[in-house]
């Protein structure tokens, strides 16, 4: 493979970079912005019953459209297809700021998400090819860090719009940043594309999305909407094994397959889609409750919740940056990674012995060191999966990585919800009298640190010690996925040759270039 291509490419990405930073800050700040902005929303427009809604309409579509958008970028052109995506979301964007309905806002959180899947998609695929294999730890550092931002930024920023201004502004906001990024890709991004020939995968593409709309909503609704064993659950789980076995059998025989079957016989793509699938699901599902386990057993204020994830996300961050220039060296990228599934192993087991005695100073270090095995692992698995790549894949396994990230995180939020909420029914039934598990039950069984505070002592010492209990058990179910993880990271390629193949000369233009 040529690497001419690679120095060129490398100082273009720096012109565009600020508007591929801030289509992706699009779609990681509005996955967050919302969740303190939901109780106003169900008060003004009501439907309280299907505010969850609002959501899961963003994660299925978003993680249902990544790999197509991915494997419509291999084809197309990777800067029409990015303004399109800013252009779906933008406008997905204003009618949820201007939706009068519970209904209609998650219609349009539902065309958000598609253009969500498009602007991560788009972002990654475009670095990826524009970036020599050897400098894309950089730049998925960068991205990292952009996604603590988000992550911390986001429940803040949008408690903050609902409190001083309405909570549609958490959607108008994106407005003026879609137009900057729309500049900067429109002008300065100047990439050759090929026409696409052939037919496109669509029977592929509609079996693909049924089946990841089967998984995310039966990881989503089960043990909460629905029972694991209703009919409802048991049918999701019965489609989504039918559909996923036919998607296969589609792919292997189709000429432009969506999920390309020749990519998972590299050792290392494969690899990275097992590890991005299980850092999704530390990622997405023990970070959901260490704030309930801060709020009920530390007292800390539900105020500023958004900041009580900063000892994991200031670890993650830290980890992605200074890692990211080390994924330079191939021959590093299996130490690395392994590294941070043996800290994710330890910080997860540290956090399953935190009980009701242990100190916010206790709980931080050890939540430091879980963000620090994020941080080595949760970008850099990117660097993995394109580098093990041709250009011309460089959409498709941008996406597939993506999408098994999200269906992780499904996963993980229903299992951690499970075991969290049966551990601590059971703590509870156990301590507790039918009269005090009914002012426990009147909140849901999780109640913020006033609501705690409210209790008598007795039963506040019950609820607290249960919390603990529930948040133990929930790290140890964790503590195997990450040992997992380790052992997958072990198996990667680590040579120079295999672990970082040189990027192809850029694709043959045979159109202008855009």
């Amino acid at each position: 493979m040529s690497t001419s291509a690679a120095p060129s490419a490398n100082a273009g990405i720096r012109g565009v970079l600020p508007g591929l930073m801030l289509a992706l800050l699009l779609s990681m700040l509005d996955a967050m912005i919302v969740t303190t902005a939901l109780p106003t929303i169900a008060g003004d427009l009501g439907g309280f019953s299907r505010l969850s809604w609002v959501i899961t309409a963003y994660i299925l579509t978003s993680t249902v459209s990544t790999p197509l958008w991915g494997r419509l970028s291999d084809v197309f052109s990777r800067k029409h297809l990015l303004l399109a995506a800013i252009l779906v979301f933008t406008v997905g964007s204003v009618l949820c700021g201007i939706a009068q309905s519970m209904t209609a806002l998650i219609v349009f959180r539902a065309l958000q998400g598609i253009g969500a899947g498009g602007l991560m998609v788009g972002v990654m695929s475009v670095i990826g090819v524009m970036v020599a294999p050897q400098e894309r730890g950089k730049y998925q550092g960068y991205i990292a860090a952009l996604s603590a931002v988000a992550t911390v930024g986001g429940p803040l920023l949008g408690g903050a719009l609902t409190d001083h201004a309405t909570w549609r502004w958490a959607f108008y906001l994106n407005v003026p940043i879609a137009v900057v990024a729309v500049w900067f890709v429109a002008s300065r991004l100047d990439l050759p594309h090929n026409r696409g020939t052939g037919r496109l995968d669509y029977l592929g593409a509609a079996l693909l999305t049924v089946a990841s709309t089967a998984v995310v909503l039966f990881t989503t609704w089960g043990g909460t909407e629905y029972a694991w064993g209703s009919p409802t659950i048991l049918g999701l789980i019965a489609l989504a094994v039918v559909t996923v076995a036919a998607t296969v059998v589609v792919e292997r025989r189709a000429a432009q397959p969506i999920l390309p079957p020749h990519l998972f016989r590299s050792r290392n793509f494969t690899s990275s889609l097992v590890l991005g699938f299980l850092v999704g699901i530390g990622l997405y599902g023990s970070i959901t409750y260490l704030p309930v386990y801060q709020q009920s057993v530390q007292h800390l204020s539900a105020t500023s919740s958004g900041l009580l994830l900063l000892p994991v996300l200031g670890g993650m961050l830290v980890a992605s940056m200074y890692s990211g220039r080390l994924m330079s060296d191939p021959g590093r990228h299996r130490l690395i990674l392994a590294g941070g599934g043996a800290l994710l192993s330890v910080g997860s087991f540290l956090l399953s012995l935190m009980d009701s005695d242990t100190s916010s100073v206790v709980s931080s270090a050890y939540m430091v060191i879980f963000g620090l095995g994020l941080g080595l692992v949760f970008q850099n698995v990117m660097v993995v999966t394109q580098n093990s790549v041709e250009l011309k894949d460089m959409g498709v396994a941008s996406g597939t990585l993506t999408y098994f990230r999200s269906v992780g995180g499904s996963f993980g939020v229903s299992l951690f919800a499970a075991v969290f909420t049966s551990r601590l029914a059971d703590s509870l039934d156990s301590k507790l009298s039918p009269a005090e598990l009914a002012a426990v039950h009147s909140n849901g069984g999780r109640l913020d640190s006033d609501a705690v505070q409210s209790l008598s002592e007795a039963t506040r010492s019950a609820y607290v010690e249960a919390v603990a209990h529930a948040t133990q058990g929930m790290f140890r179910w964790a503590l195997p996925f990450f040992v997992v993880a380790l052992l997958v990271a072990l198996f990667l390629k680590g040579g120079p040759k295999e672990a970082a193949p040189a990027p192809q000369a850029a694709p043959k233009q045979t159109e202008p270039a855009n």
